[in-house]
């Protein structure tokens, strides 16, 4: 931001009174609230997120200083839930996302895997060169062998780095027909019916350990652990 777009400390002092303000309302919403699912105290505290918001950015433009609050932006634009009390079904929606940083350790372990499988069919990934030399190929047969959940805790060990991921539960009237959603699994999702979510990502959470030297970590590219491929 260059000098001339600087916030006066004035501005800086303003946006500090509407946190106290916006802090005020939002306790008045929460004590007079009518139910569980009062719109008031939703827009209060929405009120309250872009006013905590709104004071840290001019905080730090100014003096380079931040606040304590973590406010996820991310579910701010959840609305509230609408969806039946008692649901009948529901649907667990994940998403986590990964940088291919050691891409031969990923090879070598999905080598590893493809040479377990001595009774592949002709035509499918086995021993072959393929997936020794294909990023692509090692994903499919890493993928394809082990649970996400597995690959999760793991990750490290096929060469994964995790980035953002994301959990949503929502309700439903009734468990989809077979095949319907499969197509577009993350499409028909309606806000108002997310009973929960839980995000992870460095946006959110900082390295307590950042700038410290790790001693007498393992060096794992010399030493790769044979997999159990079993399920």
């Amino acid at each position: 931001m260059s000098d001339a777009a600087q916030p006066t400390a004035a501005e800086v002092r303003a946006a500090a009174e509407a946190v106290k303000t916006a802090l005020d309302r939002h306790l008045a919403a929460v004590e007079g609230r009518s139910g569980e699912d009062d719109p008031g105290v939703y827009e209060a505290f929405n009120e309250l997120a872009a006013a905590a918001e709104a004071y840290d950015e001019l905080l730090y433009d100014t003096y380079d200083e931040v606040t304590p609050f973590e406010i996820p932006a991310a579910e701010d634009d959840l609305p509230p839930y609408a969806g039946p009390a008692e649901p009948n079904a529901l649907s667990v929606l994940i998403r986590r996302d990964y940088a291919v940083v050691e891409p031969q350790r990923l090879l070598a372990q999905a080598q590893r895997v493809a040479d377990l499988e001595a009774d592949t069919e002709a035509g499918e990934l086995s021993g072959a060169e393929e997936v020794g030399g294909s990023v692509h190929a090692a994903l499919g047969v890493v993928f394809g062998e082990f649970e996400p959940d597995e690959i999760a805790s793991r990750h490290k060990e096929f060469g994964l780095e995790e980035g953002d991921s994301t959990l949503w539960v929502t309700a439903a009237d009734d468990t989809p027909e077979p095949g319907e959603w499969l197509q577009t699994p993350f499409d028909a999702v309606d806000p108002q019916r997310v009973v929960c979510r839980f995000d992870v990502s460095a946006v959110f959470d900082e390295e307590l350990d950042d700038g410290l030297d790790l001693v007498g970590e393992p060096d794992l590219e010399d030493d790769l652990e044979p997999l159990d491929s079993e399920r």
